[in-house]
């Protein structure tokens, strides 16, 4: 989703705030604003792309003054447009406001504006926000009073700041993110920590329903109702300041290998709540595990897992669709919700509706200090470190490890050795030579189907996703037994085919539908521990316990998506129309 910033303090604004911004870009990138007040006036730049990009050809960062605020946008209402860009400048050009999330009463509120003799350059239903703070202020001429009014009017889940011609800033809370950092000399307002991480660990997490109103370095924070809220001013770790490349080209490129350190990690801060979890699980009246894109994907596998090792029944559920079919859940039992961001809009509807059935929520989330933490009854911490390519990695190897040592808790005749299996994980990435040649062949392909079974079936479908992600080319998943049921009908000497065969209960079917696909001609790649003439290419994975098979098949399969990306020149870390945490609906 897009990215929000706003600074007060003794520093020049512009080139703090594009900073922040080139950090937070990961939330959307189609163009890019910055506002900034001086001497009682608002001056404004902003145009189509990325931050780097728009601000090499007008200079974002010499905008003067020392309070400005600044936006990456992700398109949701309007084009990709420079007057859809942020931020955007109320009729009088005496506020400016940036947002994200979604007004949901826009039309209704701009047809009212516009018979009001308000005019609007764009699409966006961004622009009525500076329009009625406009209206509001200029009927109250106080800007708590005016940020009040407008919070009742709008209807939405949405974050905005707000800056005003007298140098003030003002934001607004609902079911967005938004984040106060506290520095010595200085104040930001922020989608994210990694706004301004570099210049304070010292933040407020700002609450559902509150306002903040910034005059320099002083604040105060209210709800929706104008009275004075508290607030707890907490330090974040360190590490999510560590956002550089170092010497990968991308951070996709890094994120991929990281992951045997990712194996080691992953739930070590929240160790004694796995315990926890793991009572949860045994008592749990019905198990119900949720997510979106990958993080599904991950859910798709603990069902499996959870079945074949512990004898426990689970149902996956798409976050999206649970709004339309609550009745799926019953009362009184157990929600694993998976988030990298915790701040997924779709997993957070779907845990409010279980709440309402007094069910319990177990998190599995990166974030630990995400509003998805804050719903949770017990969290369990990916602790991978920041992740910003957009396509997901390194997450879904944690993810899948967390719940790797659920069920090593849950039985009695699981052990894994993670330290051994990250070994043998390194072995797959340190010589991706191979790999490298298979992604140029893949450089003018139009479709590529990725065929599993059993456990390795949700891998089909995540490396599926990863290619569409990263490469645009359409990959489709596909069980196996089903490719006579249609899919064989699209198997020609065009068509590339991933077969994800290792060696375990499903192989020789499997190789059995390797031999069908060959024999109309397309070409696979055999992911497996054992070669085998069918295939055309093959990507050896080490021989390991069945459980572990899903990350050392995806890993590859990562690496193939991103270097084929660089072979279609397109950019790994930034895949066009997609953002990272989508927080609206």
């Amino acid at each position: 989703m897009c990215s929000i910033i706003g600074y007060s303090g003794n520093e020049v604004a512009a080139p703090i705030i594009v900073k922040g911004l080139k950090r937070m870009e990961y939330r959307g990138y189609d163009s890019v604003g910055v506002a900034t007040e001086s001497n009682n006036q608002i001056e404004l730049k902003k145009g189509i792309g990325k931050v780097n990009e728009v601000n090499s050809k007008i200079q974002l960062d010499t905008l003067p003054g020392k309070t400005g605020i600044g936006h990456t946008r992700w398109a949701t209402h309007g084009k990709v447009t420079e007057f859809n860009a942020h931020p955007h400048p109320s009729n009088s050009g005496k506020i400016a406001i940036v947002h994200n999330g979604i007004i949901e009463n826009f039309e209704e509120l701009k047809k009212q504006l516009e018979n009001e003799g308000y005019n609007f350059k764009s699409e966006t239903d961004s622009e009525i926000i500076a329009n009625l703070l406009q209206k509001n202020y200029e009927s109250t001429k106080n800007v708590k009073e005016t940020i009040l009014k407008t919070v009742s009017e709008i209807k939405g889940d949405y974050a905005f700041v707000a800056m005003f011609e007298n140098g003030q800033l003002a934001a607004a809370r609902f079911h967005e993110p938004l984040i106060v950092g506290i520095g010595q000399e200085n104040v930001f307002l922020s989608s994210d920590v990694l706004g301004f991480i570099e210049y304070t660990d010292n933040v407020i997490y700002m609450k559902n329903r509150n306002i903040i109103i910034l005059d320099k370095k002083d604040f105060q924070i209210l709800d929706f109702n104008g009275k004075n809220t508290e607030y707890e001013i907490t330090k974040v770790s360190k590490e999510f300041g560590d956002v550089y490349k170092g010497d990968y080209a991308h951070f996709t490129l890094k994120e991929i290998y990281e992951q045997p350190d990712v194996i080691l990690r992953s739930g070590e801060k929240t160790i004694g709540d796995i315990e926890k979890a793991v009572d949860y699980i045994k008592n749990a009246k019905n198990i119900y595990i949720t997510g979106s894109g990958t993080s599904y994907n991950s859910a798709l596998i603990a069902k499996q897992i959870l079945s074949k090792y512990v004898k426990i029944k689970s149902e996956p559920i798409i976050s999206s669709e649970l709004q339309f079919s609550p009745e799926i859940i019953e009362r009184d039992s157990v929600l694993i919700a998976i988030s990298q961001s915790g701040e997924s809009a779709d997993v957070l509807e779907a845990v409010r509706i279980a709440k309402k059935l007094n069910c319990k929520i177990i998190s599995i989330v990166n974030l630990l200090t995400s509003s998805l933490v804050r719903k949770s009854d017990i969290t369990l911490g990916m602790n991978c470190g920041p992740e910003i390519g957009v396509a997901a990695t390194k997450s879904f190897t944690a993810q899948l490890t967390i719940l790797y040592k659920i069920v090593q808790k849950l039985s009695n005749n699981i052990t894994i050795d993670f330290e051994k299996f990250a070994e043998s994980i390194l072995k797959i990435i340190e010589n991706p030579v191979k790999i490298q040649k298979i992604a140029k062949e893949l450089k003018n392909v139009s479709d590529i189907y990725i065929l599993g079974r059993g456990i390795n079936y949700p891998i089909a479908i995540e490396s599926a996703l990863k290619l569409k992600e990263l490469t645009y080319i359409h990959a489709e998943g596909i069980p196996g037994g089903e490719l006579k049921h249609g899919p064989l009908a699209l198997m020609d000497s065009d068509v590339f085919v991933i077969i994800i065969n290792p060696n375990d209960s499903t192989y020789a079917d499997t190789l059995t539908s390797a031999r069908e696909i060959k024999a109309r001609g397309a070409k696979i790649i055999g992911v497996s521990d054992i070669e085998s003439d069918l295939y055309d290419y093959w990507i050896e994975i080490p021989k390991i316990k069945e459980i572990l098979y899903p990350i050392s098949e995806i890993i590859p399969i990562q690496l193939l998506s991103y270097y084929s990306a660089l072979e279609k020149d397109t950019d790994p870390d930034y895949p066009r129309n997609l953002a990272k945490s989508v927080t609206v609906k």
